[in-house]
């Protein structure tokens, strides 16, 4: 197979307008991804046509439901996705990153010191061994939603939110979920489109809001 299908994606003219002053961190967060994915198993070369759109841009849109002020968890953080690019485009709130991995968790701590990114603190722990509450926590590719809420909810504060990335199946994993509505004190389920405004593919999530 030929390297030059898996060449990289260039930017996306949008990219600047997503993530501001800040652009010159998501390039070199993005290069990073590039060098080191493979590697570390962060990503496959097969997405690095796509990695713009499909991961860092996809990430950092859902920045737009974190209000300033607010403390972040993304779990099962991996390459950092979404949690990085969210920090980057929204630097008025904290965010901790949660990846079990030694290695991968490493190389986040990396990339947090080169980025400067002063609003990010890297946990190397499972969910269940965090014993903090976030107003908000945030995944993606980690789990279906129903063991996803059931991983969450523990650490996030009463009226805060969980925030999962996910597909086209969206709905069908909210109706999975709604058996665990009271066991888990869940107010409400929405399905969000983000980033409307910058890709021809937004981001879907589902937020789940706590009692």
């Amino acid at each position: 197979m030929s390297d030059l299908e898996f060449e990289p994606e260039s930017e996306p003219a949008s990219a600047a307008r997503i993530f501001g002053l800040n652009i010159d961190k998501a390039r070199a967060y993005t290069a990073a991804l590039i060098a080191d994915g493979e590697t570390l198993g962060l990503l496959g070369p097969r997405e690095y046509p796509r990695i713009w759109s499909r991961h860092v841009l996809n990430s950092a849109v859902v920045a737009e439901l974190v209000p300033a002020g607010v403390t972040v968890a993304d779990v099962g953080s991996g390459a950092g996705l979404p949690g990085i690019p969210m920090a980057i485009a929204q630097p008025e709130a904290h965010f901790t990153l949660i990846e079990p991995m030694e290695r991968r968790s490493d190389w986040l701590k990396e990339q947090v010191q080169k980025l400067g990114l002063t609003n990010v603190t890297v946990l190397r722990a499972r969910a269940e061994e965090v014993g903090e509450a976030f107003d908000i926590v945030t995944a993606r590719a980690v789990k279906a939603l129903p063991q996803l809420l059931q991983m969450c909810v523990p650490m996030t504060k009463h009226g805060g939110e969980i925030i999962a990335l996910k597909g086209e199946k969206a709905q069908l994993e909210i109706d999975d979920s709604k058996r665990l509505i009271k066991k888990l004190g869940i107010e409400s389920f929405d399905i969000v489109f983000t980033g409307e405004q910058f890709l021809d593919e937004p981001t879907r999530v589902v937020r789940t809001k706590l009692v």
